[in-house]
């Protein structure tokens, strides 16, 4: 057996025996994304406030909080700000900066599930930009071993192709993706659970401007009583296109709102649909924010959902926003940009984020800070580790110990 076979059977050995199943026909061939990303864009985040509000909350959030460079690992770790990485990272392209570009990572995250960031530059040497690029207009191809071949950027009529290394996984195009149930190759995205209650939202808020339009125009039936037993039970053509064309013309629109309703000639009007009270359309509308708001981990009241009482203050809403839905998106992308994007730069070149700059944390910083200049049983280093700081001369003893 020659060393060719050796490595192979190795390699064969050690891949997944469940992987292949994942591709059972159409190898190669490029897999769509799920056909709802357009509707969610459109239903979700252009047209209902709630959901536009809990993406741009979270996304600006996210984007707010700066990337750093360190080097080392442990307590030897050392922050580098004039490392090309660093540089990159806060200015990725010439059309946007830092912040900018990561907010249309995270958005499109929570908007179609999946995210894409492409790297220019040679497969092994640093790049020199990055690029976000839209969902919608990427594919992925399955290989044949149950991992993505390749990725298809498609726009115009014309295709470009991301080839990904078997082996080693490279690839100049990153997909980040959440967790989806059922689909092996694209995420899902909160919009996608929140869909139901979207559409609620957003019928709501339909009625309530088709309400507004034509709030003059009682919604009920006209019901003509002849004056005479002996005079036809029904309106001549002639007399109903009459009828109809005053009603649209003086009791229609917000212009004619409230304008009594004159009836003659053995008209009756009657009652034939429930007000929005009697619906308990406001309150039914409030439920889907709510529920909307909790697709997204967003408290209510940062939303501006009224009668939000679930945290004391909005400070408090502010901590709880970033421990269930900022700091989550942010750890899952830096662990993902640690695997793709730093070992381009060197093998002990690793991405972190400046936790002490989220003022949302300000008043946990201060307690944490507080608790470890307390700790008698820790040397002045020791603390200064805890908090990420370099050691100092002569810190390495306790207080109060005897030389």
């Amino acid at each position: 057996m020659g060393w060719k076979n050796i490595f192979l059977s190795k390699k064969a050995v050690k891949a997944s025996a469940s992987a292949p199943l994942m591709v059972q026909s159409g190898t190669l061939q490029p897999r769509f994304t799920p056909r709802q990303y357009d509707q969610l864009a459109r239903e979700g985040y252009q047209k209902n406030v709630i959901a536009h509000r809990c993406v741009r909350l979270i996304s600006q959030s996210a984007a707010a909080v700066p990337w750093v460079v360190m080097q080392g690992k442990a307590v030897h770790k050392t922050r580098l700000e004039e490392h090309p990485l660093a540089r990159l990272l806060t200015q990725p392209n010439p059309m946007q900066g830092g912040a900018e570009l990561f907010e249309a990572v995270y958005a499109f995250y929570l908007i179609a599930g999946n995210s894409y960031i492409e790297a220019v530059g040679g497969e092994d040497t640093p790049p020199r930009e990055l690029w976000t690029l839209r969902p919608d207009r990427l594919r992925v191809i399955p290989g044949a071993h149950g991992l993505p071949s390749a990725y298809r950027y498609s726009v115009g009529g014309r295709s470009v192709d991301f080839p990904v290394d078997m082996l080693g996984g490279k690839s100049r195009l990153l997909h980040l993706k959440a967790f989806h149930p059922l689909d092996d190759w694209y995420g899902m995205s909160p919009l996608e659970a929140a869909a139901a209650s979207i559409d609620q939202h957003n019928d709501a808020g339909r009625w309530n401007a088709a309400l507004l339009q034509s709030s003059g125009r009682p919604s009920g039936a006209l019901v003509y009583k002849p004056p005479h037993s002996d005079t036809a039970a029904t309106l001549t053509d002639e007399q109903r296109e009459g009828l109809k064309a005053e009603l649209e013309n003086f009791f229609s629109g917000s212009g004619n709102a409230g304008r009594p309703l004159v009836l003659e000639g053995g008209l009756d009007w009657r009652e034939m649909s429930l007000s929005p009270k009697d619906m308990d359309w406001l309150a039914g509308k409030d439920v889907s924010a709510r529920e909307i708001a909790l697709a997204f981990h967003v408290p209510p009241q940062l939303v501006g959902i009224d009668g939000s009482l679930t945290f004391a203050n909005f400070e408090q809403a502010r901590l709880a926003l970033f421990d269930d839905a900022v700091l989550p998106l942010i750890d899952h992308v830096k662990d993902e940009l640690n695997h793709w994007l730093a070992p381009r730069f060197g093998g002990d070149i690793r991405i972190d984020y400046d936790i002490d700059k989220i003022e949302a944390f300000a008043l946990r910083r201060e307690k944490v800070w507080q608790r470890i200049n307390d700790a008698g049983f820790m040397t002045v280093n020791e603390k200064r580790a805890a908090l990420g700081l370099a050691p100092i001369d002569g810190g390495d003893k306790l207080e109060g110990a005897q030389a």
